[in-house]
């Protein structure tokens, strides 16, 4: 245990805890082609680099709960993964992205430096002990449909597996049907079961099924949101961009344009410093 009773988690070259920056975890939804993912990760490399910002790079390889059965959802684990290896290595970034059955995990974990647990699969215990073995970081995503102490015996399942680098994420709450709220309080009450919090801004404003087949969404909240998620002390923030939001193939409604997000980075970066010299 390190400040605050909670326990830092490892991320290649980054710590993420109290006391340490404010770690960025930004990148598309999901991947698309070879050069988009390494266009977008130059550009948060350089953001990183302007603002002295610690980056994950994120995307998924496979949208395994798109709404319809005929969205995209990427191209796949193999593809995917050599992708995020490309990306990695143009960049320096450490890389992230999510899986979905225990199967999965080995392969992306000798490629990414942080694994994501989606939401839904937030309580599947052989998936989280499939990551646990990888021995990379692990960002568990709350269900929308759980309490935030609900999250205590996931952060067990996964440090009784081996795991000593957990995140678990703050991503809204069911409020009836397709709309989803944040209850802040959610992030001290995670804090508590030492473990550093991340605030996931983009999939906070999601309307699910708010497009009829597919996932609508509010890109105007996710500043706001973010900054309440800083200012209650979350240790990390959850962006996706793209330059083109309103083309891509997933979540366009919710993501930031990529050429908006190095404005955005900047003033959390300057909540956390006045939050820090207070």
């Amino acid at each position: 245990m390190h400040q605050d009773g909670i326990t830092p988690a490892k991320i290649g070259n980054y710590t993420c805890g109290p006391g340490n920056p404010l770690l960025l975890i930004a990148g598309p939804c999901v991947l698309e082609t070879r050069d988009a993912a390494i266009e977008i990760g130059l550009r948060l490399r350089d953001i990183s680099q302007e603002h002295g910002a610690s980056i994950v790079f994120k995307a998924s390889f496979d949208k395994a709960n798109r709404t319809s059965l005929s969205s995209y959802r990427g191209p796949g684990l193999e593809a995917g993964l050599e992708i995020l290896q490309a990306v990695g290595e143009a960049t320096g970034l450490p890389v992230t992205t999510d899986i979905h059955v225990p199967e999965q995990a080995e392969a992306a974990g000798r490629v990414c430096d942080l694994l994501q647990i989606p939401a839904f699969l937030a309580r599947q215990t052989d998936l989280l002990v499939a990551a646990a073995e990888t021995g990379k970081a692990i960002n568990v995503k709350k269900g929308q449909f759980m309490a935030p102490g609900d999250m205590r015996y996931v952060v067990e399942k996964l440090r009784e597996s081996g795991s000593e680098n957990i995140l678990l994420c703050e991503r809204g709450t069911f409020f009836g049907y397709g709309r989803l709220v944040n209850d802040m309080r959610s992030i001290p009450e995670m804090h508590a079961l030492g473990v550093p919090v991340v605030f996931d801004a983009t999939h906070s404003v999601q309307q699910p099924g708010g497009l009829g087949g597919a996932t609508g969404g509010n890109r105007a909240m996710v500043e706001p949101l973010a900054r309440a998620a800083v200012a209650i002390g979350t240790d990390a923030l959850f962006f996706e961009t793209h330059p083109d939001p309103d083309k891509s193939p997933s979540d366009g409604p919710n993501m930031v344009p990529l050429d908006q997000f190095s404005g955005l980075v900047g003033r959390m970066l300057a909540i956390r410093r006045g939050l820090e010299a207070l």
